[in-house]
């Protein structure tokens, strides 16, 4: 990991393990739009939003309690000309006992200041892992993307009214 690598970082009144459980339910707060196992170490799940993000991602390490690490097989963003950002980068989550909390360390191992992607890259990042992780250990309910078919229902009603 460089000093340049995308981090944030949050703290919670919950137990390693509560917050390990829901790191692994990617579904429940960054996307629901998610194919595949998200909680077993050498799963590849399978992630997009709309046309814009497509991702195949490996689980690499699963330490419960402790830490959580996705390899990024393949990314395609179609609003930057490198395709090649995100490839064979790694999200990692770190989960340390703080007193009667629970920091968790959010580092993109390969998300760097240069990338096309980053500014776009960073805000989603933060918004997810400082906004919608903590909602779901917390509250039990993240704000992760929303299953495209209701979305497009939705706005087909939106439009009929």
């Amino acid at each position: 990991m460089s000093k340049q690598d995308f981090t944030a970082s949050f703290t919670v009144a919950k137990s390693p393990d509560d917050v390990f459980k829901a790191i692994n339910n990617a579904r429940g707060w960054w996307s629901q739009e998610i194919q595949g196992e998200t909680d077993r170490l050498g799963a590849v799940f399978y992630h997009h939003y709309q046309d814009m993000h497509r991702s195949t991602i490996k689980i690499t390490e699963l330490v419960p309690g402790k830490k959580v690490v996705w390899h990024v097989l393949h990314n395609h963003f179609n609003f930057i000309s490198d395709q090649t950002e995100w490839n064979a980068t790694d999200i990692v989550f770190e989960i340390a006992r703080k007193g009667d909390e629970t920091e968790v360390r959010f580092t993109h191992v390969g998300l760097l200041p240069q990338d096309e992607c980053y500014e776009v890259c960073s805000d989603a990042w933060t918004r997810y892992i400082t906004g919608s992780l903590p909602d779901l250990i917390m509250k039990g309910k993240g704000s992760p993307n929303p299953i495209e078919e209701v979305v497009a229902k939705v706005r087909a009603i939106q439009q009929r009214a």
